[in-house]
């Protein structure tokens, strides 16, 4: 036996989805200039492109890393995980909610 002991709470927390959300970095438009977005528009980032990415999870910073590929698509390999006080501090830079909202035709 290995000691571990089955916790029935703990298990359906553990069934819990979360939305996570890479941050590559952000800045502000006008209404006016995202309408005149097209393609090949370039939207520059406050961020150098190699900063350390933001992986959020329910719109707190939970751990920092770089991109990567892996056989042909995108991954983030973590780098270091935040500290309980800047998973804390990430409140007023929370991540916009991108749960689809249901339609009012439902």
């Amino acid at each position: 036996m290995s000691g571990q002991t089955s916790n029935p709470a703990m298990d359906v927390l553990l069934d819990i989805e979360l939305p996570v959300t890479l941050r590559f970095g952000g800045t502000s438009l006008s209404l006016g200039e995202v309408m005149a977005l097209a393609g090949g528009s370039v939207i520059e980032f406050n961020r150098a492109p190699d900063d350390p990415v933001e992986v959020l999870v329910n719109g707190r910073v939970v751990a920092h890393g770089q991109v990567v590929t892996v056989q042909g698509n995108y991954g983030i390999k973590i780098a270091e995980v935040a500290s309980r006080r800047e998973r804390l501090n990430t409140t007023s830079r929370v991540a916009p909610d991108e749960t689809p909202r249901p339609s009012r035709n439902q």
